[in-house]
């Protein structure tokens, strides 16, 4: 069986949907089978940042509203093999209605799929309760900006209230030289705003522009956040290694010994 993971932020423009489809293609590059689901809906913009906007026949709405099945709706990357995307919709509706039906596509999808990253709508209205409706884990994406870092403060106390024991953090657009002029927040000051450790630290980086004007993944790419986004899609897997009461550390280290070719126990962790 596999797991569902929302992204989310609370605020705008912080790099969710360029995270999801750059982490979704490195988890497939790492012989996970993953699906993208874009729960953004009336924007849609994942198939645009993956190049896939002229595959598309039917979306998310129309599976919600049984005019499609799921393998019509699905849409597989010629480029990454493993990797699959069921695009949002154009059309707003009120979400509320549509969440039983939602928590069902993910079941069906967690049966054949080892990933299911979703997609969350901006804000903290009836499109992020549906969102992480069907959701097992949680990883709020943040920048540097006080604004940011407020909201998702917000959205961690909003996942605890909807009993999501599993919230992790990625930290996007990150200046060192800024930092080092005290000119931005540090990583450490973040994770210690928020009460939480981050999974990574996505670099400032131009090429994620380039990318997404191309339609490709930024790994794909020789670039700097490269190594950031292999590295969160390594702990990615190795959190879902591990029972829900351990945490990302452990994982870490876990990782660490199975890359030298060691055996640990979660006992030795």
């Amino acid at each position: 069986m596999g797991e569902a993971i929302v992204f989310t932020s609370g605020k705008g423009g912080v790099g969710k949907t360029t995270t999801i489809a750059n982490i979704g293609a490195e988890l497939s590059q790492l012989d996970k089978k993953v699906v993208m689901l874009d729960a953004d809906m009336g924007l849609r913009n994942l198939d645009v940042v993956m190049g896939m906007e002229n595959l598309i026949n039917y979306n998310l709405l129309d599976l919600l509203e049984n005019k499609c099945r799921i393998n019509q709706a699905i849409i597989r990357d010629r480029r990454y093999p493993n990797l699959y995307m069921i695009p949002a919709s154009l059309k707003l509706r009120k979400w509320e209605e549509y969440e039983i039906s939602f928590q069902r596509i993910i079941r069906q999808l967690k049966k054949e799929f080892d990933y299911c990253l979703i997609d969350c709508p901006a804000g903290m209205d009836s499109g992020f309760k549906f969102a992480i409706s069907g959701a097992d884990r949680a990883i709020v994406v943040t920048t540097p900006h006080i604004s940011s870092i407020r909201d998702a403060s917000r959205i961690v106390y909003l996942l605890e209230c909807n009993h999501f024991s599993n919230i992790n953090l990625i930290i996007n657009d990150y200046n060192e030289r800024l930092v080092k002029h005290n000119d931005m927040l540090s990583k450490e000051d973040i994770e210690e705003i928020l009460d939480m450790e981050s999974l990574g630290v996505i670099p400032n980086d131009k090429k994620i522009i380039i990318s997404q004007n191309r339609g490709v993944p930024v790994v794909s790419m020789h670039s700097k956040s490269f190594k950031q986004y292999k590295s969160i899609s390594n702990k990615i897997i190795s959190l879902n290694l591990l029972p829900d009461d351990l945490n990302y550390k452990s994982a870490e280290v876990l990782d660490f010994f199975n890359r030298k070719g060691k055996t640990v126990s979660y006992e030795n962790i």
